[in-house]
């Protein structure tokens, strides 16, 4: 079944001819118009039977509360399709679906006839959607091995908001997004829940490009490998982040990539948990592959012995890896992944009020680890969800979250606790096709502390169970490098030159020898800076010096030094900067402190590849 939706000021119809000899029987054809109305014009296909059409219903009936519409047409429409079912199983399953919305004001067009209509779109961000649904779709949903908070995610009630720096919500249909395109995309983008990819993202192509990861054919999808030059950078944000994560306070530890799904906490918290997981039988045992880092830390912490002192507590782990068995459709780039690496810290907290001062210090941690990596405010939006509950105990707290971000916020409102958590909030990418993306992200879990036994000693020498803060500062590592190819493609598509932040250039200076008599001045060149925690390259190759000044700038590397003659008889280097495409002399020390500015406080690695490009092997991709 194939169904467009659209939220309508207004709609008019008139049924002029019967196209099909089945036709619905009508006396005396009149124009209809109805009004503030949703306009779902549905085409009903071959193999479709009444678990789609109940499917289908219930997915616009849930959509329908998210933008408090009560009023629904459904309009048969056979363009949407080139494999129509009969007319009489047609007929049939368009009016079980008008039966099942029997709790709303509910009609359809006359099936069958040819019909002139005019119809006003509202203007707000879920207003156009469209769905595909399917038998395979629907039965899959009870043959997979899922979570029940994942099979429940599509059916919880909730509303959707905007919430301004001031506190105030407005309702989506009512908010101005003139001077918002990004949040209006995340809003559609979230409230549709449509995680198919249709088109490659730009950043796959940079990826394979810059020799940086590629897709694995011999593994699971959704499991990449990374090239040299992808390892390094990787390496280079996995030390910065949880260097600024053990600032903070986090103790790191290591935990199993595996466990029993048949432990009783095991069980609990993974239908308690959104997730697909990666199942595994061993000696009899059904084991799972971690999705998360939290069920390891939560049995760690359930032999502590805590005080009221130790509070907040924080235990921090970059899980290489976590697993998700993402469907194969959400799959793509360095995006949406099956196997990825994460910081997770946890921090447990004596009670909600420890909590929600504890959320802010990471909060402003979240945006600083994101802006030191490249990402800045402008790059993301930002959405909050929380329980009606908690939000009507908790508004100044939530307000001052939104304040802190400076911008308008998503609001979701569930009607009730479905999750382990009464409030989450993350930073998302909107990329070039209009795809969402959560990187830091914090959770309140009133829950696990109890499922787990993890408890600590009050003021009164009682044991309590402290309240858990899920966050990652960045989210996942290999996102972090989708967003930076991605923003580098936007630079490359507006006429800016792409470059990497310096601390992460796989190469930050490359010295290229006029001539082969230059060489060993190079290699004490070279040697000179590598001391200095710089990462330097040789081309000695037998090419001519465009090729290799040319080649340098594919590879995006910031500081070119050609030694010729004048060069080596030089007491200042001549310096080709490819950011603003200068050619500069500066001192050797001036050189350094130039590099030091832009890498101080960064963690460095050396070269991952050898030091001469001549014995460096062609990576063919």
């Amino acid at each position: 079944m194939r169904i467009l939706q659209l939220h309508c000021d207004s709609i008019e119809y008139t049924p002029t001819k019967k196209e099909i000899k089945s036709a619905e029987e009508i006396e005396n054809p009149q124009t209809q118009r109805l009004e503030e109305v949703v306009v779902a014009f549905v085409a009903i296909e071959d193999g479709d039977d009444s678990s789609v059409a109940q499917n289908a219903i219930s997915q616009i009936k849930n959509s329908m509360e998210k933008i408090g519409c009560k009023k629904l047409l459904l309009y048969p429409y056979a363009h949407l399709s080139s494999n129509l079912a009969k007319p009489f199983v047609a007929i049939a399953l368009l009016k079980e679906m008008e039966d099942g919305a029997s709790d709303l004001e509910v009609s359809h067009s006359p099936f069958g006839w040819t019909k002139s209509y005019n119809l006003k779109v509202k203007g707000h961000p879920l207003a156009e959607s469209s769905k595909v649904v399917t038998k395979d779709s629907t039965d899959s949903k009870d043959t997979e091995l899922t979570s029940e908070a994942l099979k429940g995610e599509s059916k919880i009630r909730s509303y959707w908001k905007i919430m301004s720096p001031d506190g105030v919500m407005s309702n989506i249909t009512d908010f101005d997004f003139s001077n918002y395109k990004k949040l209006e995309i995340l809003a559609k983008y979230e409230s549709a829940k449509v995680r198919h990819v249709d088109e490659p993202p730009p950043h796959v192509a940079l990826m394979k490009k810059m020799a940086i990861a590629d897709y694995e054919p011999a593994s699971d999808s959704g499991n990449l490998r990374f090239f040299p030059n992808g390892r390094l950078i990787k390496s280079l944000i996995e030390c910065y982040v949880t260097d600024r994560v053990k600032e903070y306070g986090g103790n790191e530890v290591e935990t199993p990539i595996m466990y029993d799904s048949e432990h009783p906490s095991m069980v609990s918290y993974f239908n308690r948990f959104p997730a697909r997981q990666y199942n595994i039988d061993s000696d009899g045992k059904k084991l799972f592959l971690r999705f998360a880092a939290c069920f390891g830390q939560f049995l760690m912490a359930n032999q502590f012995q805590l005080s009221h002192k130790n509070l907040p507590y924080r235990l921090y782990e970059l899980t290489r890896y976590s697993f998700r068995r993402e469907q194969s459709g959400e799959l793509v780039g360095l995006r949406r992944l099956r196997a990825f690496t994460m910081p997770d810290c946890h921090a447990f907290c004596k009670d909600l009020e420890q909590a929600a001062d504890e959320i802010k210090v990471r909060f402003d941690l979240s945006q600083s680890v994101l802006h030191e990596l490249g990402i800045d405010k402008s790059d993301y939006e930002m959405a909050i969800r929380f329980t009606e509950d908690y939000y009507n105990e908790n508004k100044s707290s939530i307000e001052e979250l939104v304040k802190k971000h400076n911008k308008p916020v998503l609001v979701e409102m569930w009607t009730e606790k479905f999750f382990y958590f009464v409030l989450k909030w993350e930073f998302n990418f909107i990329d070039s096709t209009g795809k969402a993306s959560a990187l830091s992200t914090d959770q309140i879990d009133v829950e696990n502390a109890e499922r787990y036994g993890i408890e600590f000693v009050d003021e009164n020498n009682t044991a309590q169970h402290p309240i858990i803060l899920h966050n990652s500062p960045s989210g996942a590592i290999e996102r972090i490098i989708y967003v930076l190819l991605e923003k580098a493609a936007k630079d490359i598509k507006e006429g800016r030159k792409p470059q990497y932040s310096l601390w992460l250039a796989p190469t930050q200076v490359r010295v290229i020898p006029l001539k082969e008599e230059f060489n060993d001045f190079c290699e004490s060149l070279v040697d000179k800076i590598s001391s200095n925690d710089i990462r330097v390259d040789i081309d000695d190759r037998n090419e001519s010096i465009g090729k290799r000044i040319r080649e340098a700038e594919k590879e995006w590397i910031r500081y070119i030094l050609v030694i010729g003659d004048k060069e080596a008889n030089s007491e200042n280097l001549s310096i080709r900067d490819r950011k603003t495409g200068d050619v500069r002399e500066l001192s050797f020390d001036d050189f350094l402190d130039e590099i030091n500015k832009q890498t101080k406080d960064k963690p460095f690695t050396g070269l991952n590849l050898p030091k001469y490009l001549s014995k460096r092997p062609q990576l063919m991709v």
